[in-house]
């Protein structure tokens, strides 16, 4: 029998406003370069006001999100698990992912009234992101978001990181796993965001418990966690917490194991012009792919490819279109 779902996914739901801004705007502003800061409402609404309209992209958005996304785009199936509240970004998220070809929990006649979470990407002319985010009601992810009908018709369950931050997201993560691993569900974990694993690292570790099938991580990510000093040593440690896994290496690549073996996988040079996104297109790249008969070689090359796309553009999508010619890339070799 074959599921629904390649991918369930689980984790926060922001819409995205995407500006490129110089450096005196950051410094002006008084906004820390190159960090995700959360600030309150009237904060992020002070920045919105000081940046020109026609300089702004508005996407759903959220970690997981975008992984869910670029796994549709490639043409897999994917659900998401998220919150929004009875608002004009609410039903903006809701007909945005829904446009994006991903079935969701949201439905909107049930939506709570409150305040959808928003995240400000400011772009830098490096391609450096700072983001500024006010989570909104996305903070009160809980299990009732979780629908456990479509996890049972999906053949891996993804979570993402930055839930790990409130008690009833961990609680969500925690259930969501369990009914995974008791129906036979692959279970997938991405850290998010090296500040995730320095301050919630035993909140991780009861997630992960006695292990996840597949983690995604960065180097920098892979060595807090495990308290390394060196690559090489958290690549071993990891070993002991995750089936298989891959660390992305930005401009180096990333490096994955398969079970068995370590892969290299060689980066694509290009000049970049926005980070935003490049983790969760990898995560949605590879998961696509070994869902549809790719080794973990193969889903390594893709995730780079698409990685390798996205920082070369602003924003963390790319078309169908776009989707369509790397596999075409994939397979020719």
């Amino acid at each position: 029998m074959v599921n629904k779902y390649d991918v369930y996914g689980m984790g926060n739901a922001l819409v995205d406003i995407v500006s490129s801004v110089g450096y005196d705007f950051l410094k002006d502003n008084e906004v820390e370069k190159g960090l995700m800061t959360l600030v309150d409402e009237e904060r992020q609404n002070e920045l919105i006001s000081s940046l020109p309209k026609e300089n702004r992209e508005m996407q759903c958005g959220g970690s997981a999100a975008n992984t869910v996304i670029a796994v549709s785009q490639f043409g897999g199936s994917s659900y998401y698990s998220c919150k929004v509240s009875n608002d004009n970004f609410g039903n903006f998220y809701l007909n945005d992912i829904a446009s994006n070809g991903v079935d969701t929990n949201l439905n909107i006649d049930t939506l709570e009234p409150g305040i959808t979470g928003k995240c400000l990407v400011m772009v830098s002319p490096d391609a450096d992101r700072t983001m500024n985010t006010f989570l909104g009601i996305t903070t009160t992810y809980s299990i009732k978001e979780l629908n456990y009908e479509a996890l049972m018709e999906s053949n891996y369950l993804y979570m993402e990181g930055y839930l790990v931050s409130t008690d009833h997201g961990k609680e969500a993560m925690i259930k969501a796993k369990k009914f995974a691993e008791d129906n036979g569900i692959y279970t997938s974990l991405t850290f998010s965001d090296p500040a995730m694993v320095k301050y919630f690292r035993d909140d991780m570790k009861e997630i992960i418990g006695a292990g996840v099938d597949l983690l995604f991580c960065n180097e920098e990510e892979a060595m807090l966690y495990t308290g390394s000093d060196s690559l090489s040593e958290a690549r071993e440690e990891l070993k002991k917490i995750s089936k298989r896994f891959a660390i992305t290496q930005g401009s180096n690549g990333a490096m994955i194991f398969d079970g068995d073996t370590f892969i290299d996988i060689e980066p694509y040079k290009v000049e970049a012009i926005d980070t935003v996104g490049a983790g969760d297109m990898f995560s949605g790249a590879f998961l696509y792919a070994i869902n549809h008969g790719h080794s973990f070689a193969e889903a390594g090359k893709l995730a780079s490819l698409a990685s390798s796309k996205i920082v070369s553009k602003v924003g963390p999508r790319i078309s169908i279109n776009e989707a369509k010619e790397l596999l075409v890339e994939l397979i020719q070799g």
